[in-house]
Parts: structure tokens; sequence; C-alpha cells
């Protein structure tokens, strides 16, 4: 029989440092694509940059994809797991309120992989915002509305 994929799993070995980078994957409850349309995207996007200026992320790269978002960071003054609850509940909240309707928007957990300082971030950060032309979405980085990253794309 095959085993069956459970979120609480992805906290076993879960350790939280200050000033580590982390890259984040937190994708929608049942993959609904809630930010086909980029205004709801935004609503996320306010709560990575209510993080930084809460000190909680310095961000470094994201971008949010129709069904998930990627998001490359330096954790501040919190844990792994109290900023993502943060922002999946602040999100919820207002995509929700936004689209009168209620319910999970989220699927429970996420996915962490804490990066070497000697790893090249720049590739790191290209290869995330890259994410929406190998989905077939643009074929321009700099079409697709949902990405920041603290060094401008090459591509």
């Amino acid at each position: 029989m095959p085993q069956r994929f459970h979120g609480n799993r992805l906290r076993i070995g879960r350790y939280s440092q200050t000033g580590q980078v982390y890259l984040l994957t937190a994708v929608t409850h049942h993959r609904e694509r809630i930010f086909d349309d980029w205004r709801i995207g935004r609503l996320l996007v306010q709560q990575l940059r209510q993080a930084e200026l809460h000190g909680l992320a310095h961000s470094l790269a994201w971008v949010v994809m129709p069904d998930h978002f990627h998001w490359l960071l330096e954790l501040g003054g919190c844990s792994l797991s109290s900023l993502m609850r943060r922002i999946k509940s602040c999100s919820a909240g207002d995509i929700n309120a936004r689209l009168h309707r209620s319910g999970r928007l989220w699927q429970k957990g996420y996915h962490d992989r804490a990066l070497r300082r000697e790893e090249n971030l720049r590739l790191v950060a290209r290869y995330l915002i890259a994410n929406p032309i190998r989905a077939g979405l643009v074929t321009r980085v700099h079409d697709y509305p949902l990405w920041d990253a603290i060094w401008l794309a090459d591509e």
C-alpha cells in the first residue's frame, strides 16, 4: 500500500535560526488556482512585505504562482513556523474577504530548505523567479506581475 503524504511530517527535524537563509514554499488548498488573478496575488505580496516591515524576514526573492508561492528569505526575529502561520493566516483572511468566501485557503504545512552560505543565492533567486516561464505562463520573466528579487533578473 503506498504511503500517504502527511503535512505534519514536514515539521520533523525543522529548525529555525535567525539570520539563516531559507527557501519556503506553500501551496493552496486542493491546488486551487487562486492567484490566476494577479490582484489577489498582490494581497499575499502585501503580507510578505508586512513581515519584512516587522523584522520577521528579509526578502531576497519571491514568486507567486497560480496555486503556490516560493519565498527566498533571511529569517528575522521569529521562527519559521510562526512566520508561515502569520503569512498564511493573514493572507487567507484578506483574500477570503476580498473574494467574499470563507474556508481554507492553504494546504497544511509548508516546505522549507535551509541554504548554505556558500550557495549562490543569486542563482537560486533566478531559478525561483523563472518559474512562470517554465510553467508556460509567460515567455519573459518581466511579463509576469507577481515576482520580485533584490537583484534584477538578467533574463
